[in-house]
């Protein structure tokens, strides 16, 4: 069960190493500036190697689906990236449970979007853990974990590549440890938790009372998506890449200039914009930008 890119290494690792009867992904959905309609990554690769495969709009309330499920009397699900939330009915369908190919090291950063905030929070590290599921939201106790290093570069979709593949990895050590009653479950320390809840667009708005330093990961930790932005006139100008510098600030939100690129004063420190995005035209670097406005 799994629907974008992240996904598709853990299928393509299953399939070379066990038996994989079914998938079950997100439904065909709208995507893009023609809003044409798009089925998810994991359904191109299951396609491509004649997998079945079914795409509920709820898995849990559709009888057809459900069905199915029982018909394939799977002894494993695996999880990874499927969007919806699973009930008891789906949870206890495997003999052996639902395993969850999650990015981070839980019990830090539960929820819809840990990389982005590993990054954003400033984190160290970040890393897959191997869960068995239960009915809390990624609760459930841990069969094995794997760190990596945040770069001060990474982004949100150079992070996510890096570890779609690392997860593939770890989940296909952990199956054959897990199964032969090797690798046993440990609890999550709940005292530990926090949560990665889910992005939305406006999320993206860049507040210049918050430091420098904080509002350059949030511009990695936002692309691509939602991607980040603040209103300069009454347009948008998006923020592609940024970096911070300890100087003194020339205000909250005040425009200046460095070394010939833009750049936004913030309660401590300076955000320079490296590359820009103006509204209705193509991205571009900072000081390209600032050669073609009459005013910043």
């Amino acid at each position: 069960m799994g629907s974008p890119e992240f996904a598709v290494p853990s299928l393509r690792s299953l399939t070379e190493n066990f038996s994989v009867v079914g998938v079950v992904t997100q439904p065909d959905r709208p995507s893009g500036r023609g809003r044409k309609i798009s089925a998810p990554p994991v359904k191109h690769l299951a396609t491509d190697l004649g997998i079945p495969v079914i795409q509920p709009r709820r898995l849990s309330k559709d009888q057809d689906a459900m069905a199915q499920l029982q018909t394939w009397d799977p002894d494993l699900i695996v999880v990874a990236a499927f969007g919806q939330i699973l009930k008891p009915d789906v949870l206890e369908l495997p003999a052996h449970g639902c395993l969850n190919v999650h990015g981070s090291l839980l019990p830090r950063w539960r929820g819809a979007a840990p990389l982005n905030a590993a990054i954003l929070h400033g984190d160290r590290e970040t890393g897959i853990t191997i869960m068995k599921m239960d009915a809390g939201l990624d609760t459930g106790p841990i069969l094995s974990q794997r760190s990596m290093p945040i770069r001060d570069d990474d982004t949100a979709g150079s992070l996510f590549n890096k570890m779609a593949e690392l997860g593939a990895e770890l989940l296909i050590e952990t199956i054959p440890a897990y199964l032969q009653g090797e690798m046993m479950p440990e609890p999550q320390d709940d005292a530990l938790a926090t949560y990665a809840s889910m992005l939305t667009k406006s999320d993206g708005e860049l507040d210049f009372t918050q430091t420098a330093e904080y509002l350059s990961r949030q511009v990695r930790a936002y692309q691509p998506w939602p991607g980040t932005f603040f209103a300069k006139g009454d347009t948008q100008l998006k923020v592609l890449v940024a970096h911070s510098i300890r100087r003194p600030s020339p205000g909250v939100g005040n425009l200046t200039i460095v070394d010939g690129f833009p750049a936004v004063g913030t309660m401590d420190g300076i955000l320079v914009l490296d590359q820009v995005q103006p509204a209705g035209k193509r991205s571009m670097p900072g000081d390209v930008y600032l050669r073609g406005v009459k005013q910043w």
